[in-house]
C-alpha cells in the first residue's frame, strides 16, 4: 500500500482501493474505503463539520524481508514497503507494511486491530486462508458493493449498545445481530467496548454483525464504500460524550417530557379523550400529555381528524391547555390510495416505489404506501399538510408511528427510495422520518422539540426523537428485556428512550396477574427517561360499525387509565406519579445533561463505577441519572431482591434511609406498592 497526506487527512492506496483515515473530534477517527474514484460523499450520522484537531501523520518507507533469510542475503531478498500511522490525542490508527490497520491507545495498547489471514504475514500469526479484513465484492447488476469488515475478536472484551434488540442479555459479545429496523427492534450501529473504545458503522445499509469469539464482522449487503468511526477514551463517560460529539446530541427536553403520559389504544371520540382529562384534573392527579392513538384521521394519508369523532379540535386542544397538559396526535407515514394526497404524492414522487411487482408495502386497514422520508421535497410536503391540520390547531407533539417503515413483507431488496434502493439505505428511514417534523417544527419557531418515535437510526437523537420500543408483549420476560434495551439505547447515543408501560399486545384488565406485571411495569417507568402508560388492552370494544363510507373502522381496547385497575392498584400509581413529580427537578438535570454532553438518562452501572469490576457484570439493576440506583423486580410474586451496592461509595435505602457500605450485596425488601432503590449517601432527593 502506498500512503499520501492531504492536510489531517492518511490516503492509502492499493490497487482500485482508496482508503480515508482522518480525524473526526477529539481522540477520534474515521476510516473510509472505495473502489470507485471519487469517495461517496454522505456523512450519514456523522455531523458535517467535526471540531479541528492537532493531528500527527507518520509515513515511513521501510525495506522488509522474511524472518527466516540469512543475514548476508538481507540486501537482494528485502522489498520496499511503507508503513504510516496517524495519532489523534488518545487513539492512533497504524498501517503496517501489508496495509494492515490497528488502533492503539496513548499508552500504546491495541484497542482493535483487523482480522487477515494471509501467509505473507510478517509481523503477526498468519495461515494462508486468504481472507481479508475489509472486502468489497461487486453486485451483479449495480453500482454497489457488498462489504465485509472483519476484526479480531478479544476473549475479555464486553461489548454494549447497538439500539434496540429484544433479548434479555446487556452484554452484546457473542450475539448476531441483523442492521435492519423491525417493529421492536432498532439498529442502532454504535458499540462501546470494555477496552476502551467505542465503534459507529457509519453505513445505513441492511447487513448483520457478529461479536463472535474468533472475531467480530460487519456486513453491509449493497452499499458504496466502508466507513466507520472509532474514538477512545479512558471511562465510558469520555467515550459517550466523544461520540455524542460526532454524531449530535439531543435538544433539552421540554417540560412536559419530565412527567405522567397518558395513552391507551385507542380514544376514539374527541368527549372520550376530554373526560379522561377531566377526571385526571378532578383526581387532582398531573398529567403532563395526553395522546390521540392512529385511525383519529379519515383515511391514511391525509393527515387530519375525521370531523365525524373530533369536531372541534381547536376547542379541545385549548380545553387540555387549559387543563395542563399537552397533547400528542399519532401520525403514520402510510398513504392510502384512496388518500386525498395520493395522487400528488404518487406523481411527484413522494412515495416508496417497487422494483418489482405490485407497490404495496402494508396492506392492513387499507392498501398503503409509504411516504418517503429520504426526499427532501417528501417531507416538507407532508410536514405542510400536517401542519394544517395539527400543528396549526395547537399540537406540539406528533407520535412518528410505523418509521421503520413496518414493511409487509421485510423483502428489503424490492424497495426503493429517493436516496437509493433499500438495501443500500434504508436504515436511515426513521432519522428522516423525525427530522421532516423537526425541520418543520424548528421554521415555526418552535424550541426544545420532542416527538415520540417507532425506531431510530444513529444521529436520530439530533431530531428530538423520543424513541419507544414497539409492540411488546405484556409479559414479565418483556419486561425484563426492556431494561437492556433501554441501558444499550442510551450508550448507542439515544438518551430518550421509553416504553409501553404495561406491555403492548395483551393485558387483560381484570387479570390480577396482569395487574402485578403493572404495577412492576409502572414502578420502573418512573425511573425511565420519558413516563408513559399505554397498551391495548383486552377485551376490545365491539365496533357498531366496521366500514364507514367505504374505509374500514378500528376498533379500541379496554380503558387504560391509573383507575381502570381497581382502587389498590389506583392509589399506588397515583403515588409512583407524584414521587416522579417530585424527581422533576432532578430529571430536568439529567436531561440537561444528555442535551449538553450527550450523557444517558438511564445508566449502566460501569458507566457511573467504571473501576468496579462487578459493575461490568450487573445487567439487572441501573444508575438513573448520577445518584439514584434502581433495582426492578422482574419475577412474579418475588417480593424482595439482592441488590449490588458500588465500592467505594456509602449507599443510602431510599425508603428506610438505611446506610450501607459499598462493595457488597444486599437482600432488600421489594411489596408490591414499592421498588428497590438506593441513593448515593450524601445526597438528598425527595423519593418518598
Amino acid at each position: 500500500m502506498k500512503f499520501t497526506q492531504n492536510g489531517n487527512r492518511l490516503i492509502g492506496r492499493a490497487g482500485v482501493e482508496t482508503i480515508w483515515v482522518e480525524p473526526w473530534g477529539q481522540n477520534s477517527l474515521r476510516v473510509r474505503m472505495t473502489k470507485e474514484a471519487i469517495m461517496d460523499p454522505n456523512d450519514w450520522a456523522l455531523v458535517d463539520a467535526p471540531e479541528v484537531v492537532e493531528t500527527t501523520i507518520v509515513i515511513e518507507d521501510v525495506e522488509l524481508v522474511e524472518p527466516w533469510v540469512d543475514e548476508s542475503e538481507k540486501g537482494e531478498r528485502a522489498f520496499k514497503s511503507q508503513i504510516a500511522s496517524i495519532q489523534n490525542g488518545e487513539i492512533t490508527a497504524c498501517f503496517n507494511a501489508e496495509g494492515w490497520l490497528t488502533f492503539k491507545n496513548s499508552e500504546g495498547k491495541i484497542l482493535l486491530e483487523e482480522y487477515w489471514r494471509d501467509r505473507n504475514r510478517i509481523d503477526r500469526y498468519c495461515v494462508p486462508l486468504r481472507v481479508e479484513a475489509r472486502e468489497m465484492k461487486p453486485v451483479t447488476g449495480t453500482s454497489d458493493y457488498t462489504l465485509t469488515m472483519r476484526f479480531e475478536a478479544y476473549e475479555d472484551e464486553k461489548i454494549f449498545g447497538m439500539g434496540q434488540y429484544q433479548e434479555k442479555v446487556l452484554d452484546k459479545k457473542g450475539a448476531a445481530l441483523e442492521l435492519a429496523h423491525r417493529n421492536c427492534q432498532a439498529s442502532v450501529p454504535f458499540m462501546l467496548s470494555s477496552r476502551g473504545y467505542g465503534f459507529l458503522w457509519n453505513n445505513p445499509a441492511v447487513g448483520t454483525v457478529t461479536f463472535g469469539t474468533n472475531r467480530t464482522e460487519w456486513t453491509a449487503r449493497s452499499t458504496r464504500k466502508l466507513d466507520y468511526f472509532i474514538t477512545a477514551g479512558k471511562t465510558p463517560a469520555q467515550i459517550e460524550e466523544q461520540y455524542a460529539n460526532a454524531a449530535g446530541k439531543a435538544p433539552m427536553m421540554p417540560e412536559y417530557g419530565m412527567g405522567f403520559w397518558q395513552c391507551k389504544l385507542r380514544y376514539r371520540t374527541q368527549e372520550e379523550l376530554l373526560n379522561v382529562a377531566r377526571e385526571y384534573k378532578r383526581r387532582g392527579v398531573p398529567v403532563d400529555v395526553i395522546v390521540i392513538d392512529f385511525f383519529h384521521w379519515t383515511k391514511q394519508g391525509d393527515f387530519k381528524f375525521e370531523p365525524r369523532d373530533w369536531p372541534d379540535p381547536d376547542a379541545m386542544i385549548t380545553e387540555l391547555k387549559e387543563l395542563g397538559m399537552e397533547l400528542m396526535v399519532s401520525v403514520w407515514p402510510t398513504i392510502d390510495s384512496k388518500s386525498e394526497n395520493y395522487p400528488e404524492m404518487a406523481s411527484s414522487g413522494y412515495l416508496i416505489s417497487s422494483d418489482r411487482g405490485m407497490n404495496i408495502n402494508m396492506n392492513w386497514m387499507g392498501e398503503t404506501v409509504f411516504f418517503d422520508a429520504t426526499h427532501p421535497e417528501a417531507r416538507d410536503y407532508v410536514w405542510q399538510v400536517c401542519k394544517k391540520n395539527y400543528y396549526d390547531k395547537g399540537v406540539r407533539i406528533f407520535w412518528l408511528d410505523e418509521a421503520e417503515p413496518e414493511y409487509g413483507p421485510y423483502d428489503f431488496d424490492l424497495y426503493r427510495y429517493h436516496q437509493g434502493p433499500a438495501l443500500q439505505c434504508t436504515n436511515i428511514y426513521p432519522a428522516m422520518y423525525a427530522k421532516g417534523y423537526f425541520d418543520g417544527m424548528t421554521a415555526e419557531g418552535q424550541k426544545n422539540i420532542c416527538n415520540l418515535v417507532r425506531s431510530a437510526w444513529a444521529g436520530s437523537q439530533r431530531y428530538g426523537a423520543l424513541v419507544w420500543s414497539g409492540d411488546v408483549s405484556s409479559t414479565f420476560r418483556a419486561m425484563r428485556e426492556q431494561l437492556q434495551i433501554g441501558l444499550n439505547m442510551g450508550i448507542a447515543g439515544i438518551p430518550w428512550w421509553t416504553t409501553d408501560i404495561g406491555g403492548f399486545l395483551g393485558g387483560f384488565v381484570e387479570d390480577k396477574n396482569f395487574h402485578e406485571l403493572l404495577l412492576r411495569w409502572f414502578a420502573f417507568g418512573v425511573f425511565s427517561p420519558v413516563f408513559r402508560l399505554h397498551g391495548e388492552r383486552v377485551p376490545y370494544i365491539k365496533l357498531e360499525q366496521a366500514v364507514i363510507d367505504g374505509v374500514a373502522q378500528m376498533s379500541s381496547g379496554s380503558s387504560n387509565e391509573i383507575w381502570s385497575y381497581g382502587e389498590e392498584n389506583y392509589e399506588i400509581m397515583k403515588n409512583y406519579i407524584f414521587m416522579r413529580e417530585r424527581l422533576r427537578p432532578y430529571i430536568r438535570e439529567c436531561m440537561k445533561e444528555a442535551h449538553i454532553k450527550g450523557t444517558p438518562v438511564m445508566r449502566t452501572m460501569f458507566y457511573e463505577f467504571p473501576e468496579d469490576a462487578q459493575c461490568w457484570n450487573t445487567g439487572s439493576q441501573y444508575m438513573f441519572g448520577p445518584d439514584i440506583l434502581v433495582a426492578p423486580v422482574f419475577e412474579p410474586g418475588q417480593r424482595s431482591r439482592e441488590v449490588y451496592l458500588p465500592e467505594k461509595q456509602a449507599w443510602k435505602n431510599a425508603k428506610t434511609g438505611e446506610v450501607f457500605e459499598g462493595g457488597q450485596t444486599v437482600t432488600v425488601d421489594a411489596p408490591l406498592n414499592e421498588i428497590p432503590l438506593f441513593v448515593r449517601a450524601e445526597k438528598h432527593y425527595p423519593i418518598y
